[in-house]
């Protein structure tokens, strides 16, 4: 009897283990990328559509560089993150819905960390092979987190958020998602270096 109960405790914890281990291979290939930005402003300006400092009126750079010498150059924009489930039942792999409960994230423009955050309510991602968007609200500091930089430079960097999705920008995210699943959330063993030129999985 004991040995009855014995194989039946190990059959279901290899069960368990083997249902652990498929269930984080499917869903660590969750891809994600940087996709678009959107609703981009500097000091209250919107600069959607400008490519170059000679782009803004004699107006805009008033107001910008009197905000500069504020010591203040605020940045807000929303940072669209592109998720990707390919569990969609071919290629050998089960089809699995996956629900981002967490998603902590560090921001790092030129090499420099310059915010940090979370998403404020879960993401479902659908094992279809299409892509969800989350999208970030942002808020940065432009003057504060780059204190040695002209007004100029730090339009510069203002014009490379806005060129996120090219395939070309200095941008990088890093995130360490945590995923809902029948089983319980699994959290990812270490952080995804997420950029705009390909998927990171």
């Amino acid at each position: 009897m004991k040995r009855i109960v014995l194989t039946l405790v190990i059959t279901a914890f290899l069960f368990q283990s083997c249902s652990v281990i498929k269930t984080f291979t499917n869903l660590s290939r969750l891809q994600f990328k940087l996709g678009s930005t959107a609703n981009i402003q500097v000091a209250g300006i919107n600069i959607m559509g400008k490519s170059k400092i000679g782009d803004f009126s004699a107006m805009e750079i008033l107001s910008i560089t009197s905000s500069f010498a504020k010591g203040t150059l605020p940045l807000t924009f929303t940072l669209n993150v592109e998720a990707k489930n390919p569990n969609d039942g071919t290629g050998g792999y089960a089809s699995t819905n996956a629900t981002i409960n967490s998603f902590p994230y560090r921001l790092n423009i030129n090499n420099k960390e310059i915010l940090s955050g979370n998403i404020g309510a879960p993401v479902s991602v659908p094992g279809t092979g299409q892509v969800t968007v989350i999208p970030l609200q942002l808020t940065v500091d432009l003057a504060k987190s780059f204190k040695d930089g002209s007004y100029q430079d730090l339009l510069d960097v203002a014009l490379q958020v806005m060129g996120v999705g090219k395939g070309t920008s200095n941008i990088q995210l890093f995130a360490k998602p945590t995923v809902g699943t029948a089983i319980g959330n699994i959290t990812y063993p270490g952080e995804l270096k997420i950029v705009d030129l390909n998927y990171t999985n």
